[in-house]
């Protein structure tokens, strides 16, 4: 026999041997398939961003799978028609998820705050306020970097005027720009109807606020006084709306000085892009 032949044989033969070595491995070291963990993670989004509280989506699907949790109505981007679905598989009640969107609480753009120095470094919110508060004269406001941008799975962020802004019809409140954010500025505020948002964290006394942002909350107290329900208040130099109490009234926004109150409406785009 030719030793070519020979060879060839001898390869085929290892070949084929490997090839069942490997197919009985894998009927042997096969991972049971949770076909319920499966078809929910289908109906999820994809963002795992974790708003649910699990570790992403596959972790949300198999919770509802094992029992872990019978709420179907955690996945925010998904929003109720998700939770529809998930109850479908799961034969467990639908809930309704409360259309949410982000918002900047900043107006500290290149008009209204300027610069105290030039930063050169890693082009990164979280590593400009480490020197300073970052370059801004306001060291609670928006840097302008972007951090929130790069962690949007919906691209519904721009940067406008060096200050971040969200489009709430893009957003889907996932709240993974919340966490990015290392000034704490975003939030997530109801979509069904008007609030009012106080655009302003700096938490200086007025005198040092007037000299860092021509629209930074003074604490004046204004709105506090005027809000007929309780919704406003002033703590630390700086106003806090609680907008389960809020009705949208508008009363704080006509009384503040520095128009760093505003009725926003989030059925409606927050920014223009550049």
């Amino acid at each position: 026999m030719s030793p070519i032949i020979i060879a060839i044989i001898i390869v085929a033969s290892i070949g084929l041997i490997a090839g069942l070595g490997l197919a009985i491995a894998s009927i042997v070291m096969a991972v049971p398939v949770d076909e319920k963990a499966e078809k929910i993670r289908e109906c999820l989004p994809g963002a795992n961003c974790g708003a649910c509280g699990f570790s992403g989506c596959d972790g949300y699907a198999a919770a509802l799978s094992k029992g872990e949790t019978t709420d179907t109505a955690l996945c925010a981007p998904g929003g109720s028609d998700v939770s529809k679905q998930i109850a479908e598989i799961t034969g467990l009640a639908a809930g309704d998820v409360a259309q949410k969107a982000a918002i900047v609480l900043c107006q500290g753009s290149c008009g209204n705050c300027d610069t105290k120095l030039e930063y050169e470094g890693v082009h990164s919110c979280s590593m400009a306020q480490q020197l300073f508060g970052g370059p801004k004269k306001c060291q609670y406001g928006c840097i302008g970097f972007g951090d929130c941008i790069n962690v949007c799975p919906y691209d519904a962020i721009r940067i406008c005027d060096g200050v971040a802004r969200i489009d709430p019809t893009m957003c889907r409140a996932c709240g993974m720009c919340v966490k990015a954010c290392p000034k704490h500025l975003i939030e997530l505020l109801p979509t069904h109807q008007s609030k009012a948002a106080v655009l302003c964290k700096n938490g200086d006394k007025g005198a040092m606020t007037r000299k860092e942002c021509k629209t930074g909350c003074i604490g004046c107290m204004k709105c506090a006084k005027t809000c007929e329900y309780g919704a406003v208040t002033v703590e630390g130099n700086k106003a806090h709306v609680d907008y389960d109490k809020c009705t949208g009234c508008g009363k704080c926004t006509e009384v503040c000085p520095v128009k760093c109150i505003t009725l926003i409406n989030l059925g409606e785009s927050e920014y223009e892009a550049e």
